[in-house]
């Protein structure tokens, strides 16, 4: 209908026995629509309840160790990951230091670099093994191409 004032605008969509809806405001001069408004938030209502729907929430499991944990318990902790990974699921992967154990964190990241290599057929290192307080922490997630 082209550029109106708003008087007239109200008068055309009383006419009609609809409503004068704004659409864009921040625009000069702002976009109207004469339409009717509980359908129009209905519509809404449904378009967003359905992006909702659609969304993919990606689950974070974590896995604990410490520097000493054997390799047989390491290697039930990599089997775990592994799955989850397959399943689309990101892996934390943390190593809990106690006590003086914190004087030697390389220990901490030869254990993380050797579960990322382990699982690096299937999953990449989203975030690389990094110190925090008295853990070190390191996400993997699955290879984007796999998915």
């Amino acid at each position: 209908m082209g550029v109106l004032t708003l008087a007239r605008a109200l008068e055309i969509a009383e006419d009609m026995e609809l409503d004068l809806v704004e659409v864009s405001p921040e625009s000069d001069p702002p976009v109207c629509k004469i339409q009717d408004f509980g359908k129009f938030q209905y519509e809404k209502q449904r378009r967003e309840r359905k992006a909702r729907k659609q969304q993919k929430n990606i689950e974070v499991k974590e896995v604990q160790l410490g520097p000493k944990t054997d390799e047989h318990h390491l290697n039930f902790k990599i089997r775990d990951a592994r799955r989850w990974i397959e399943e689309g699921m990101k892996v934390k992967v943390r190593v809990k230091f106690k006590g003086r154990e914190i004087t030697h964190p390389e220990i901490g990241r030869n254990r993380l670099e050797k579960i990322a290599l382990e699982l690096q057929d299937v999953a990449i290192v989203e975030q690389k093994p990094s110190l925090e307080g008295r853990s070190m922490l390191m996400v993997l997630a699955p290879h984007p191409e796999k998915k």
